[in-house]
């Protein structure tokens, strides 16, 4: 994989920062011009419900079905070495301050339209505020790719804003277990049926799954998390729907940003 930056898989790898509200160790590097985020393995922290030493594997195969659907939801994403061993390394996305796809307003202030509702609920000063995101073509194809996934931590701030009105998730490595585990803050469109074009997407993911994409997976998740995965895709075309939260399993992830 050569680029006319320099080559990303193998040119040096230059730490100039760290992301300190991450919970994992998170830095932005440089390779060549190339601005990126780096993420070692060394760096993840254990979790009861996900196994040791493999979210940097997870984020790699997200940006794969990402692709798959074609709809550029994910960053590109790729494992290689660094400073800290091995680890997911991301295109660094410069996003809009300005806008903000996913937003917590006063319950009297939700918008009448261009947004969905999602829940009410009280800030840390006991205030009722509403929890509430846009409603675009492009956040509805992230949620649509949340649910193949089995994303468990889609935050407000894993959104990234981009200026031309596209909008990248980011922060995947919590996902393709084979239990249920969806837990997003996008709800808004629950119950309600697909297009045909998200359809059409589903359909990529499980068609390349019997092609290049099940080969490419099977280097960075498990054979059961691929079947798990085809099942998701094809539970989806068949119901066509949104799904709703179900098990015992908070909906949404915590903190919600």
């Amino acid at each position: 994989m050569t680029d006319a930056d320099g080559d990303l898989t193998t040119g040096e790898l230059e730490l100039v920062g760290r992301i300190t509200t991450a919970s994992n160790a998170t830095f932005v590097g440089r390779i060549g011009d190339t601005v990126v985020v780096y993420k070692p393995v060394a760096g993840e922290r254990p979790l009861w419900d996900f196994p040791d030493g493999d979210l940097a594997s997870r984020e790699a195969a997200a940006y794969l079905v990402s692709e798959a659907f074609g709809w550029d939801v994910v960053p590109r994403t790729w494992l290689r070495d660094g400073p800290l061993g091995v680890g997911m390394v991301q295109l660094w996305q410069e996003f809009d301050p300005e806008q903000d796809a996913v937003d917590l307003v006063p319950v009297d202030a939700v918008p009448d339209e261009g947004w969905r509702h999602v829940f009410d609920g009280s800030d840390e000063e006991d205030r009722l505020v509403a929890l509430i995101h846009e409603d675009t073509p492009a956040l509805r194809r992230m949620a649509v790719f949340d649910v193949v996934v089995n994303n468990a931590d889609r935050k407000g701030a894993h959104v990234l804003p981009m200026p031309n009105g596209h909008r990248h998730g980011v922060d995947h490595g919590l996902t393709f277990h084979v239990e249920h585990k969806l837990r997003t803050v996008l709800w808004g469109w629950l119950g309600e049926p697909l297009t045909a074009e998200e359809l059409e997407g589903v359909g990529r993911v499980r068609e390349g799954l019997a092609a290049d994409l099940g080969t490419a997976l099977s280097a960075l998740i498990s054979d059961r998390e691929i079947a798990a995965l085809a099942g998701r895709c094809d539970r989806l075309r068949s119901e066509g729907r949104f799904p709703a939260p179900r098990g015992e399993m908070p909906a949404v992830p915590w903190p919600l940003f």
